[in-house]
């Protein structure tokens, strides 16, 4: 075991889980999987309270799962912060160190807190892909939309590795690869470096380039649905986009027609 392996008892809300692979993207960004509890559920786009422990007390941090609600393993897909006190220790773990994992999954990015409509956007932005890399390879997602856009606006392009490898495993997948073929669309952009399509994600939604890129006709609230994770500055003017287009935050004791993570909100 390294030292950022579990040494004391996880505290009665909490669990071990082993981790299982860990892959460094950039020298600032890392995904990792572990096993999944037996007794842990959850929907596809949830977060879960996970860390390590800090001497005798648990240091922790809410994570989307990026796995899909029935996948055997759990994925987290994380950025590498020098002086965080939990990412610090948390970027060096090894295959078969032990990590602290919460119970009780939670979240507003799931299905079930938009209403029905035919085109489903995930809008997101450095680690914000997070959950829709859960969402792209859950069955229910095509069953409920004709089309899911998936955007992902990074910095440089070495930053866009990780969408680009849960686009192409969601396509494979042999339960929704199918569907993901036929009905997903991927388009990236880069705030910085050349690209295709260059600029802030809100940037490419008010002069249109986003929706010309993907061959699509711009926000309707009476058929499209959106979501939107990243970073707390991107969460609040996206919201206001959405608001002025018409649109209304959903929840999931209140359903709408578009969702924001607000746990990661600020």
């Amino acid at each position: 075991m390294t030292e950022t392996s579990v040494h004391a008892a996880a505290p009665p809300n909490l669990c071990t889980a082993r981790v299982d692979s860990v892959r460094h993207y950039t020298d600032k960004l890392f995904g990792f999987t572990c096993e999944r509890p037996a007794a842990l559920r959850f929907r596809s786009g949830e977060f879960v309270m996970i860390g390590l422990m800090n001497g005798e007390r648990p240091l922790l941090r809410a994570y989307s799962i990026a796995s899909p609600s029935w996948d055997d393993q759990l994925a987290f897909y994380s950025i590498k912060a020098p002086n965080g006190p939990l990412t610090s220790r948390l970027q060096n773990i090894r295959p078969g160190d032990e990590i602290l994992l919460g119970r009780k999954p939670t979240g507003t990015l799931v299905l079930d807190a938009l209403t029905p409509g035919r085109r489903l956007f995930l809008l997101s932005t450095g680690t914000g892909v997070a959950p829709f890399a859960s969402l792209i390879r859950e069955p229910e997602t095509y069953a409920r939309y004709e089309q899911v856009f998936l955007t992902h606006t990074c910095r440089t392009q070495p930053e866009l590795e990780y969408s680009r490898e849960i686009v192409s495993a969601a396509c494979k997948d042999p339960l929704v690869g199918e569907e993901a073929t036929r009905q997903l669309r991927y388009i990236t952009s880069l705030t910085r470096g050349d690209h295709a399509l260059e600029g802030r994600v809100t940037a490419l939604i008010q002069n249109g380039a986003l929706f010309d890129a993907l061959q699509a006709s711009p926000f309707d609230p009476v058929y499209d649905r959106i979501m939107i994770c990243g970073g707390a500055p991107m969460l609040q003017d996206l919201k206001q986009i959405a608001v002025a287009a018409g649109f209304v935050e959903g929840a999931n004791h209140e359903p709408g027609t578009f969702v924001i993570e607000r746990a990661f909100a600020g």
